[in-house]
């Protein structure tokens, strides 16, 4: 009986880490989209502020851009990992 009792327990368990990996890729989506939209809003601004210095501006905003996403892609993965494993 006691062994029914602790496979229940693991049985819940694991339903609440498929949740809360649902969940942590969502966040992950929901926070990369929210930093892409800040760098490109500043970047936007900077342009304007000088025109001139558009390629420096949109160089750094491009890498700014990629090391977002790959963090927040890392992020989804791990979920999915926690998801599906």
């Amino acid at each position: 009986m006691l062994s029914l009792a602790i496979i229940l327990q693991v049985v819940e368990a694991v339903g609440l880490a498929k949740l809360g990996a649902g969940i942590g890729a969502g966040i992950a989506a929901i926070g990369a989209g929210m930093g892409i939209g800040r760098i490109g809003e500043s970047a936007v601004a900077a342009i304007a502020r000088q025109p001139e210095a558009v390629g420096d501006i949109r160089s750094n905003m491009i890498v700014s851009a990629a090391l977002i996403e790959g963090v927040a892609f890392f992020a989804i993965v791990v979920c999915l990992l926690i998801l599906f494993v």
